[in-house]
């Protein structure tokens, strides 16, 4: 049954189109102790909640008392004033003004080398977008981006630390930190520097004007990388292989506008998120439809779960159904993105630079996927990784 058959006619509840379901199934789990939570609306309310306060993802070893704690380990008054500082730089008005400028322009690029090739690796390109895209943003234009791009990738070591032994782990933690000095020394203080001299319209420049200090710069540098370069590269990847791997619903893309465009994009990050758990710790007890949360208690969101929750995603919760969100009247992505204060500020970002680096690859002659990726699995940010996935067309 093709995509549109399934929107068109009765559903097949033993339908599943998830292609990291299984290895999803093996390895995600919550940090210990944690009451784990899959109910969508019951996830909401907890994300929702002033009750609850960031947990996992290392907040135990950030202080949010510290002045320049970064925004994403914040909560209350003082996340809701720094989140709305730097709103700015994700609006849709952002977006269109000139983020997209930067994303049609690397795609531009990118895809002008697959069409003089006759062929690429989806992760590599998807990756130098989503590095190019988040550089603008941020602010980090003022080193060679291949390099800067090599040198993230290598401090990302950090996120497998998890069930190393501890001598290993310790090599390992050295080893991160020197990478992290190297994205200090040749990406972080030149593009400080240029802005000492003259601000920008970015994220480095805003945090200068703050007073923030060179490392909580680099830390503040260091979460964008991860949420808005390295996810990225994972949900495009993810998306051009279920459009490959599905005529009607690529052709539906291709003809589609940018509202329908998005609505597919957003429909495979509800089945395929790339984040897979959110941890919270009760500041209080509460009531937040799970029994009693105790003061202190640790809850984690299954957004795998929720977001195949049929009570609210309606029928044949595992079938691809562009239609979906708009028959839910739901928000599209469902809890993919988090939700509440903490919900992705760069979600908009992340659609649009997949929406046009996607429209255009599939318009290349002859497009075709020639080698499906490899999946696996990195314990340390709970979600999926897809590499060597080789697209081929007509060479230029």
């Amino acid at each position: 049954m093709t995509t549109s058959e399934l929107s068109a006619g009765p559903m097949d509840p033993t339908r599943d189109d998830r292609k990291s379901a299984a290895l999803a199934a093996q390895r995600v789990h919550a940090d210990a102790g944690a009451r784990v939570v899959g109910n969508f609306r019951v996830g909401r309310e907890i994300l929702r909640s002033g009750q609850m306060r960031q947990a996992g993802a290392g907040s135990d070893q950030m202080n949010p008392d510290d002045e320049f704690c970064p925004v994403f380990f914040l909560d209350g008054d003082t996340h809701r004033r720094r989140r709305t500082s730097i709103a700015r730089f994700f609006t849709p008005k952002a977006i269109s003004s000139r983020h997209r400028l930067v994303m049609e322009r690397t795609t531009d690029e990118l895809l002008t080398r697959v069409r003089a090739d006759g062929t690429g690796r989806l992760d590599e390109l998807s990756y130098k977008l989503a590095v190019a895209v988040a550089a603008e943003i941020v602010g980090l234009t003022n080193s060679n981006q291949a390099g800067m791009a090599k040198r993230i990738q290598a401090t990302l070591l950090g996120t497998r630390l998890r069930g190393m032994h501890p001598v290993v782990r310790f090599g390992a933690q050295a080893v991160t930190a020197v990478h992290g000095i190297r994205f200090l020394l040749h990406d972080v203080r030149p593009a400080i520097r240029a802005r000492r001299e003259q601000r920008q319209e970015d994220v480095i420049s805003h945090l200068i004007e703050e007073g923030y200090p060179d490392k909580a710069i680099l830390i503040e540098c260091m979460t964008y990388a991860v949420a808005g370069m390295v996810t990225t590269r994972e949900f495009i990847v993810m998306c051009a292989w279920h459009l490959f791997d599905d005529d009607a619903l690529r052709a539906r893309f291709i003809a589609g506008d940018e509202a329908d465009q998005v609505a597919i994009l957003e429909e495979i990050l509800r089945l395929e998120p790339v984040a897979a758990m959110l941890h919270r710790r009760a500041t209080e007890d509460a009531d937040l439809g799970v029994d009693a949360v105790r003061a202190g208690e640790l809850v984690a969101v299954n957004i795998r779960a929720a977001n195949v929750d049929p009570e609210t995603v309606g029928a044949c919760p595992h079938a691809l159904d562009p239609d979906r969100a708009g028959r839910e009247k739901v928000v599209g992505s469902y809890m993919s993105f988090g939700d509440g204060s903490h919900r992705c500020p760069g979600a908009q970002v992340a659609i649009a630079e997949t929406r046009v680096f996607l429209d255009a690859l599939l318009r290349l002659p002859d497009i075709r996927l020639e080698r499906a990726p490899d999946m696996t699995w990195c314990d340390g940010l709970m979600s999926y990784e897809l590499r060597g996935a080789v697209v081929t067309c007509s060479p230029a």
